[in-house]
């Protein structure tokens, strides 16, 4: 009898549903019954343990332990007991419902119920929760009551600035009568929009709550967002082939909240009850077993909201893609980061981007740190210099004549910097840049581009990169991370998620010596220079930068500012603004103007 109740668990257990009920008592019920197990228990995989058997005459039984090792929940195990009849010419299990579960009586089924304990927060620098539970409308289609499909698209496309001819590709796509999704807005956003859309025919609004951000800019780059499971998603969440979590699991997206899956989900739970299978009944069954599920734990950032609410209004301010990122001086703590709706949002950390005349800082610290010049040294600023036939030029064919160093850096004078960069070795500007931390490999969840400068560059190469062009780029964030390592003198990793590992060795720094120097044109550049819309703002440095890209005659540019305020409302913040194709810095000083004004 104990290789009859073998074989027919090894059979159940290898999906071998048809063997497994040849041996028992009843094969149709025996098939009905481990059919509807299978459909109760969809995905799950038996380890069956046989134990102790007793025998009396023509009857035995034998004591067994199924695991169940339930998909994208824990594993479930309990004790059973197979009851055997002796046939004619074998051992025979019995086919009843406790061949399943000792609780599951006759005309039941088994029910599982699978729960995600709710979400562990993500946090700003207080250890407050950022996201929190936000009504939202689901604009869509309801594909059966739509009249008129081209002008219902054009009339959402219209008022929601999304593709019509998408819009009408996915409804001729669906079948009637099923909802096609066309944006998923807040409340406040629906609202603004409401009477443009809400008469249309065929148009729904289907409302649900999900966790938020306080705003949609609310560092989005960094804090990621939460939705429904995708497939990528659940396969890097497997955990030895087997996945951790289901489809329709809310899970993070993107950003932290994807870095940090397992730690801010926690562990699922289930219930399994024993329940009528005529449905008519109304029966809700009994509880038969349960795991409670785990929760997460936090994840605290650095943010702080009331930068980072600043940085989403002075951003909000440009109708150009634009990017804040701001940094404690010191610490490398990223205390916001924000684009605004015409912005890619992972542009603020990881784009590459030409800083322009931004790279000044780094150009000036070359030459400061190799004796070449000091803020005092007396230098041409001519409208244009060749270097190698070809010709560079400074904005508005400036010329200044003979200036301090100081003053060629405040109005920005290519020239100037281009012709004293040119004696400098091949190395240098890479090096003044990493002093900063500009090329260095962070170990970061959420990635920043920490920029690139050539070692090798020479001639018209070595021109253009001096003054932020050539091969040199930068995203937002590793730039407000020169600025920060300036204001400090101690530059720093960047810090993401408090309590974290370093990102990586604090950069050496120039030497205050060199730093002090640098910091004479920053403040220059308030004061008198390129950024004195910034003059009123309390003790505020910084740098200008004006980015040519592109092909087009003339070229088209992006504008910079790059800075730092010592003691504001916020502290000693440093910070980097770009506008994407700005055409100057004029915009980048604007929009740095909002945010220190919105800081109070």
């Amino acid at each position: 009898m104990r290789a009859a109740a073998h074989a027919f668990l090894d059979d159940w257990a290898a999906g071998k549903t048809a063997e497994a009920a040849a041996t028992t008592t009843d094969v149709t019920a025996a098939t009905a019954l481990l059919e509807q197990t299978a459909k109760d228990l969809p995905d799950a995989v038996l380890s069956p343990e046989l134990g102790q058997v007793k025998v009396k005459d023509d009857a035995a039984t034998v004591q067994w332990t199924a695991t169940w090792d339930l998909a994208a929940a824990p594993d479930w195990t309990y004790g059973g007991t197979l009851q055997l009849r002796k046939g004619d010419k074998s051992w025979q299990v019995v086919a009843e419902p406790a061949v399943v579960h000792p609780d599951l009586g006759k005309g039941q089924h088994l029910k599982l119920t699978r729960t995600l304990p709710d979400r562990a927060p993500i946090t700003d620098a207080d250890g407050k929760p950022l996201f929190a539970p936000t009504e939202v409308v689901n604009v869509g289609v309801d594909t059966s009551k739509v009249t008129d499909l081209p002008a219902l698209a054009a009339r959402l496309a219209a008022a929601l600035d999304v593709s019509a001819d998408k819009i009408i590709a996915n409804v001729q796509a669906t079948p009637a009568g099923q909802f096609v999704p066309v944006i998923t807005l807040r409340r406040p956003q629906f609202d603004a929009v409401r009477a443009q859309i809400y008469d249309l025919p065929g148009a729904v609004f289907p409302t649900e709550s999900r966790l938020l951000a306080p705003s949609p800019r609310f560092a989005p780059a960094l804090l990621g967002r939460i939705g429904a499971a995708t497939a990528e998603v659940l396969e890097e969440s497997q955990e030895d082939g087997s996945p951790r979590y289901a489809a329709g699991d809310q899970l993070g997206l993107s950003g932290l909240q994807r870095v940090f899956q397992e730690q801010l989900t926690g562990t699922p739970g289930f219930t399994v009850s024993a329940i009528s299978t005529d449905k008519a009944t109304g029966d809700e069954g009994r509880r038969i077993a349960s795991v409670e599920p785990k929760p997460g734990t936090a994840v605290q950032t650095p943010l702080v909201p009331g930068v980072q609410t600043a940085a989403e209004a002075a951003a909000a301010t440009q109708p150009l893609p634009t990017h804040i990122v701001v940094v404690r001086p010191g610490t490398g703590e990223i205390l916001a980061e924000t684009s605004n709706q015409a912005a890619d949002p992972g542009n603020a950390l990881a784009g590459h981007f030409p800083p322009g005349s931004s790279m000044k800082v780094m150009t000036a610290t070359a030459l400061f740190t190799a004796g070449a010049l000091t803020p005092d040294t007396p230098v041409p600023c001519p409208a244009t210099t060749t270097v190698e036939g070809r010709q560079f030029k400074n904005a508005h064919n400036l010329d200044l004549g003979t200036v301090p160093v100081t003053e060629a850096f405040a109005q920005s004078c290519n020239t100037t910097f281009i012709q004293a960069a040119l004696g400098l070795p091949d190395r240098a500007l890479a090096e003044a840049a990493a002093s900063y931390g500009v090329g260095s490999d962070w170990k970061l969840p959420v990635g920043i581009f920490s920029g690139s400068v050539p070692t090798d560059s020479t001639g018209t190469g070595k021109a253009a990169d001096a003054i932020g062009q050539g091969q040199v780029e930068m995203s937002p964030a590793q730039l407000a991370l020169v600025a920060a390592g300036v204001a400090s003198g101690k530059p720093a990793p960047p810090v993401e998620v408090v309590g974290a590992d370093p990102a990586g060795e604090a950069p050496p720094g120039p030497g205050q010596a060199v730093l002090d120097q640098v910091r004479t044109l920053m403040r220059a550049v308030v004061t008198s220079g390129t950024g004195k819309a910034l003059a009123d703002r309390g003790e505020v440095y910084g740098k200008t930068g004006t980015a040519e890209y592109g092909s087009n005659t003339p070229p088209d540019a992006h504008g910079w500012f790059m800075g730092y305020q010592l003691g504001g409302p916020a502290g000693d913040i440093a910070f980097a603004v770009l506008v994407e194709g700005g055409q100057s810095s004029s915009l980048a000083v604007d929009v740095t103007d909002a945010f220190l004004g919105a800081l109070g």
